[in-house]
């Protein structure tokens, strides 16, 4: 039987984190085997909100290759590509565009929430108000049968399928309307119990080195209502537990519950078991980017190899649409 085909992509704006880990690429490692899985780079994604200063985007894009190889996608199970390396990306983004009517865009809830997030910059761009028609043209070139998504980005994916319905309303049945894969993902917060996230510059990266972890966890905020030595702790409250429940061994897990409420072990030794189970838990990430960062010639075939895949579907779904559209 035909697997069915999955496709999702991420941003190159940095070195991924532990947020990105649990929140997507886990679930994707995951899904390699049982889905026809596209996974790309969406440097083209990147400038709808960074486009004042592209400088950094080709190492970013280099850097969020070898962050996926070496936390476990496979280019012999995926096909893993960039973005703007297929073009016809463009001529379907341009196509959709012509049909896709501006109140869809203003109501989607993550332009408003942007706009106020990221109010340092400029962000009154037609691409901006435009991205679901790219991530929809993302989606349907290779008309996939899902994305995996969290609850909150279902609304992307429902674009997505009004879109398609559209142009198949108007042109005849070309594409399939993708359903969301709801996926479980875990909420990870930083060293100050915001979310994890680069801009919060709170992120523990899965590129950073027993020493940098050691250095980060230290910082971590606690149970806030502890403050001496020989208060009982709450587990429960504490992000660092938290961490210690994802990577921690299960019965030194149990041991850490007990003492801490009994005021037998402090923070900063707590923290500091945390910091080893953690960095031992990414050790295999860690040798997995040496290997790949000795051998740049490496990454440079996957990505190519990837890139030719995608273009062969994405040219030849480009010939119904031009068929369709009659141009």
């Amino acid at each position: 039987m035909t697997k069915k085909r999955i496709l999702s992509g991420m941003r190159p704006t940095g070195p991924l984190h532990l947020g990105n880990l649990h929140g997507a690429l886990a679930n994707w490692i995951r899904m390699q085997d049982e889905y026809d899985c596209f996974f790309f780079i969406a440097d083209w994604h990147a400038l709808t909100s960074d486009y004042e200063d592209t400088s950094r985007i080709p190492d970013y894009v280099r850097h969020l290759m070898v962050d996926w190889l070496s936390a476990g996608l496979s280019p012999q199970k995926s096909t893993l590509f960039v973005q703007s390396k297929v073009v016809e990306h463009a001529e379907l983004y341009l196509v959709l565009s012509m049909i896709t009517p501006v109140p869809w865009l203003e109501r989607n809830p993550t332009y408003k929430e942007q706009i106020v997030q990221l109010n340092n910059k400029d962000l009154s761009t037609f691409g901006f108000l435009g991205y679901p028609v790219l991530q929809a043209a993302d989606i349907i070139m290779y008309k996939a049968d899902g994305v995996p998504v969290g609850l909150d980005q279902v609304p992307h994916v429902e674009i997505t399928r009004e879109i398609a319905r559209r142009f198949n309303h108007l042109y005849g049945e070309i594409f399939p309307e993708p359903q969301a894969l709801l996926t479980k993902t875990s909420k990870i917060l930083g060293w100050d119990r915001r979310k994890m996230s680069k801009s919060y510059e709170n992120a523990i990266y899965l590129s950073d080195d027993p020493d940098k972890i050691a250095s980060k966890v230290a910082k971590f905020i606690t149970d806030p209502n502890r403050a001496r030595r020989s208060d009982p702790g709450n587990p429960d409250i504490c992000n660092v537990f938290s961490f210690h429940k994802m990577y921690t061994p299960t019965d030194q897990v149990a041991d850490i519950d007990k003492q801490c409420r009994s005021a037998q072990i402090g923070c900063v030794a707590c923290k500091r078991i945390m910091a080893r189970s953690l960095a031992d838990a990414l050790a295999p990430i860690r040798e997995k980017r040496a290997y790949y960062e000795q051998r740049p010639e490496l990454v440079d075939e996957i990505i190519s190899a990837g890139c030719t895949r995608a273009r062969h579907v994405a040219a030849e779904t480009m010939k119904q649409v031009r068929a369709a559209i009659r141009i």
